[in-house]
């Protein structure tokens, strides 16, 4: 697949970045617009995730990169502190 989820989160910043630069002329209907794709493209990634979870897995159409299919080990790279009452 050509376009990632990652290039996604690229132009969604570009957009805030010319949002936020108060020199740059926004066009708000463009805005708009786009903003509006890239909720579509988020709602089918996630109708894709619903799937392959019901589905048992499989490989996907590549928009959202595979994870590991296990996760680091605590003190590991990666590894993320467990929620407090979580076992």
């Amino acid at each position: 697949m050509k376009n990632k989820i990652e290039d996604l989160r690229n132009h969604l910043f570009e957009m805030l970045e010319q949002v936020k630069d108060k020199d740059t002329d926004v066009d708000l209907d463009r805005m708009r617009l786009g903003t509006d794709i890239a909720q579509t493209i988020i709602n089918s990634a996630k109708v894709e995730v619903d799937f392959l979870k019901v589905a048992g897995g499989g490989k996907g159409s590549g928009f959202i990169p595979e994870e590991p299919k296990t996760l680091p080990s605590a003190g590991q790279p990666g590894a993320q502190p467990r929620a407090a009452g979580r076992g």
